[in-house]
Protein backbone atom coordinates (compact mmCIF):
# COMPACT_ATOMS: atom_id res chain seq x y z
CA UNK A 1 0.00 0.00 0.00
CA UNK A 2 1.37 3.65 -0.88
CA UNK A 3 -0.68 7.15 -0.23
CA UNK A 4 -3.11 5.41 2.27
CA UNK A 5 -5.18 3.41 -1.06
CA UNK A 6 -5.66 0.23 -1.35
CA UNK A 7 -3.51 -1.22 -4.10
CA UNK A 8 -6.32 -3.84 -6.66
CA UNK A 9 -4.59 -6.42 -8.71
CA UNK A 10 -6.97 -6.64 -11.84
CA UNK A 11 -7.21 -10.16 -13.41
CA UNK A 12 -5.38 -10.36 -16.75
CA UNK A 13 -7.55 -8.62 -19.57
CA UNK A 14 -9.31 -6.45 -17.33
CA UNK A 15 -7.11 -3.89 -18.23
CA UNK A 16 -9.88 -1.83 -20.89
CA UNK A 17 -12.84 -0.24 -19.28
CA UNK A 18 -15.74 -2.54 -20.67
CA UNK A 19 -19.44 -1.33 -20.85
CA UNK A 20 -21.67 -2.33 -17.95
CA UNK A 21 -25.42 -3.02 -17.32
CA UNK A 22 -26.28 -2.90 -13.43
CA UNK A 23 -30.16 -4.84 -13.44
CA UNK A 24 -31.92 -4.71 -10.00
CA UNK A 25 -34.83 -4.91 -8.80
CA UNK A 26 -38.04 -7.36 -8.75
CA UNK A 27 -40.24 -10.11 -10.36
CA UNK A 28 -43.28 -8.61 -8.55
CA UNK A 29 -46.14 -11.40 -9.04
CA UNK A 30 -48.33 -13.19 -12.28
CA UNK A 31 -51.98 -12.79 -12.51
CA UNK A 32 -54.37 -13.71 -15.30
CA UNK A 33 -53.23 -17.57 -15.22
CA UNK A 34 -55.97 -20.00 -15.12
CA UNK A 35 -54.40 -21.78 -12.81
CA UNK A 36 -53.66 -21.24 -8.98
CA UNK A 37 -50.56 -22.52 -6.47
CA UNK A 38 -47.88 -20.32 -9.29
CA UNK A 39 -44.29 -20.04 -8.93
CA UNK A 40 -42.01 -18.46 -11.63
CA UNK A 41 -38.20 -19.96 -13.10
CA UNK A 42 -36.29 -17.12 -14.93
CA UNK A 43 -33.26 -17.04 -16.45
CA UNK A 44 -30.59 -14.35 -18.40
CA UNK A 45 -30.10 -14.31 -21.79
CA UNK A 46 -27.66 -12.18 -23.59
CA UNK A 47 -25.20 -12.64 -26.82
CA UNK A 48 -21.83 -14.31 -26.62
CA UNK A 49 -20.30 -10.12 -26.30
CA UNK A 50 -21.78 -10.00 -22.29
CA UNK A 51 -20.61 -11.53 -19.97
CA UNK A 52 -22.39 -12.00 -16.31
CA UNK A 53 -19.96 -10.32 -13.55
CA UNK A 54 -22.06 -10.89 -10.49
CA UNK A 55 -25.50 -11.84 -9.50
CA UNK A 56 -27.09 -15.12 -10.62
CA UNK A 57 -28.24 -16.02 -14.01
CA UNK A 58 -31.19 -17.63 -13.47
CA UNK A 59 -33.23 -18.59 -10.49
CA UNK A 60 -37.01 -19.63 -9.22
CA UNK A 61 -39.58 -17.43 -6.86
CA UNK A 62 -40.99 -19.65 -4.42
CA UNK A 63 -45.15 -20.59 -4.81
CA UNK A 64 -47.58 -18.77 -4.24
CA UNK A 65 -51.18 -19.77 -3.65
CA UNK A 66 -53.93 -16.89 -3.60
CA UNK A 67 -56.06 -16.80 -1.07
CA UNK A 68 -58.10 -13.54 -1.37
CA UNK A 69 -57.54 -12.29 -5.33
CA UNK A 70 -56.09 -13.98 -8.61
CA UNK A 71 -52.59 -12.45 -8.17
CA UNK A 72 -49.65 -14.80 -6.94
CA UNK A 73 -46.94 -12.43 -5.25
CA UNK A 74 -43.82 -13.46 -5.15
CA UNK A 75 -41.30 -10.30 -4.39
CA UNK A 76 -38.49 -12.50 -5.97
CA UNK A 77 -34.93 -10.18 -5.74
CA UNK A 78 -32.88 -9.55 -9.46
CA UNK A 79 -29.53 -7.94 -9.20
CA UNK A 80 -27.49 -8.88 -11.67
CA UNK A 81 -23.99 -6.57 -13.46
CA UNK A 82 -23.35 -7.54 -16.64
CA UNK A 83 -20.14 -6.21 -18.75
CA UNK A 84 -20.15 -6.13 -22.82
CA UNK A 85 -17.97 -5.06 -25.85
CA UNK A 86 -20.83 -4.78 -28.34
CA UNK A 87 -24.29 -4.28 -28.08
CA UNK A 88 -25.67 -7.48 -30.20
CA UNK A 89 -27.84 -9.92 -28.12
CA UNK A 90 -28.97 -7.25 -26.22
CA UNK A 91 -30.23 -9.24 -22.59
CA UNK A 92 -33.92 -10.70 -22.65
CA UNK A 93 -35.39 -12.18 -19.37
CA UNK A 94 -36.84 -15.94 -20.28
CA UNK A 95 -40.15 -16.24 -18.04
CA UNK A 96 -41.61 -19.26 -17.30
CA UNK A 97 -44.36 -19.74 -15.00
CA UNK A 98 -45.42 -22.91 -13.73
CA UNK A 99 -48.58 -24.36 -11.51
CA UNK A 100 -48.35 -26.91 -8.45
CA UNK A 101 -51.79 -28.75 -8.43
CA UNK A 102 -53.65 -30.79 -5.51
CA UNK A 103 -51.63 -34.09 -5.91
CA UNK A 104 -48.38 -31.67 -6.00
CA UNK A 105 -47.19 -32.21 -9.69
CA UNK A 106 -46.30 -29.47 -12.04
CA UNK A 107 -47.52 -28.33 -15.03
CA UNK A 108 -47.08 -25.44 -17.37
CA UNK A 109 -49.06 -22.16 -16.82
CA UNK A 110 -46.43 -20.14 -19.67
CA UNK A 111 -43.86 -19.15 -21.17
CA UNK A 112 -42.62 -15.44 -21.61
CA UNK A 113 -39.46 -13.15 -22.60
CA UNK A 114 -38.82 -9.20 -21.97
CA UNK A 115 -36.04 -7.57 -22.77
CA UNK A 116 -34.48 -5.44 -20.29
CA UNK A 117 -34.78 -1.75 -21.31
CA UNK A 118 -32.31 -0.14 -23.11
CA UNK A 119 -32.80 3.28 -20.99
CA UNK A 120 -31.30 3.60 -17.75
CA UNK A 121 -33.74 4.39 -14.88
CA UNK A 122 -36.67 2.75 -12.94
CA UNK A 123 -39.17 0.58 -15.51
CA UNK A 124 -42.10 -1.30 -14.85
CA UNK A 125 -42.66 -3.68 -16.99
CA UNK A 126 -45.69 -6.59 -17.96
CA UNK A 127 -44.63 -9.22 -19.73
CA UNK A 128 -47.24 -11.15 -21.86
CA UNK A 129 -47.13 -15.17 -21.69
CA UNK A 130 -48.25 -17.78 -23.51
CA UNK A 131 -48.46 -21.31 -24.02
CA UNK A 132 -48.82 -24.43 -26.24
CA UNK A 133 -52.18 -25.36 -26.74
CA UNK A 134 -52.07 -29.04 -27.22
CA UNK A 135 -54.77 -31.64 -28.00
CA UNK A 136 -57.72 -31.92 -26.26
CA UNK A 137 -56.95 -34.86 -24.76
CA UNK A 138 -53.66 -33.68 -23.60
CA UNK A 139 -55.50 -31.07 -21.80
CA UNK A 140 -58.16 -33.57 -20.31
CA UNK A 141 -54.89 -35.92 -19.33
CA UNK A 142 -52.21 -33.69 -18.17
CA UNK A 143 -51.39 -30.61 -15.40
CA UNK A 144 -50.84 -27.92 -18.23
CA UNK A 145 -49.96 -27.26 -21.63
CA UNK A 146 -46.95 -29.63 -23.06
CA UNK A 147 -44.29 -28.52 -22.77
CA UNK A 148 -41.20 -27.17 -24.93
CA UNK A 149 -37.82 -29.38 -25.26
CA UNK A 150 -36.20 -26.48 -25.34
CA UNK A 151 -37.81 -23.08 -23.92
CA UNK A 152 -34.37 -21.12 -24.65
CA UNK A 153 -35.89 -21.19 -28.35
CA UNK A 154 -38.38 -18.57 -26.88
CA UNK A 155 -35.71 -15.77 -26.77
CA UNK A 156 -33.16 -17.23 -29.07
CA UNK A 157 -34.57 -17.13 -33.19
CA UNK A 158 -38.22 -17.84 -34.34
CA UNK A 159 -37.19 -21.34 -35.42
CA UNK A 160 -40.08 -23.43 -35.73
CA UNK A 161 -42.09 -21.81 -33.39
CA UNK A 162 -44.58 -20.44 -36.74
CA UNK A 163 -45.65 -24.42 -36.59
CA UNK A 164 -47.14 -24.13 -32.37
CA UNK A 165 -50.81 -23.72 -31.66
CA UNK A 166 -50.65 -21.55 -28.46
CA UNK A 167 -53.14 -19.56 -26.32
CA UNK A 168 -52.29 -16.37 -24.19
CA UNK A 169 -51.72 -17.32 -20.63
CA UNK A 170 -51.25 -14.61 -17.70
CA UNK A 171 -48.88 -11.10 -17.13
CA UNK A 172 -45.71 -11.33 -14.82
CA UNK A 173 -44.86 -8.21 -14.22
CA UNK A 174 -41.43 -6.85 -13.09
CA UNK A 175 -39.36 -3.63 -11.67
CA UNK A 176 -36.32 -3.54 -13.29
CA UNK A 177 -33.95 -0.53 -12.22
CA UNK A 178 -31.17 0.14 -14.59
CA UNK A 179 -27.68 1.72 -14.77
CA UNK A 180 -25.50 1.63 -17.06
CA UNK A 181 -21.64 2.87 -17.46
CA UNK A 182 -18.97 3.34 -19.59
CA UNK A 183 -21.40 3.51 -22.71
CA UNK A 184 -20.72 6.29 -24.38
CA UNK A 185 -17.04 5.21 -24.35
CA UNK A 186 -18.15 2.68 -27.20
CA UNK A 187 -20.00 5.50 -28.75
CA UNK A 188 -23.57 4.32 -27.15
CA UNK A 189 -26.00 7.00 -26.33
CA UNK A 190 -28.78 5.61 -23.30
Amino acid sequence: MRGGGASRERPAGFGVPMAELHLFGQIEGGSGFAERRLFCKWGLHAGAAWTLLAGAGAGQTQLDDPQVDEAAHWGHPLDLHLATRGLQGWPKLLLQVWHVDAWGRRGLAGYGSVPVPSAPGWHRLACATWRPRGTRRQRLLGTGAPELRTPEATVTGPGDRFRLRTETAGTVTLELGVMARNMARFGVAL
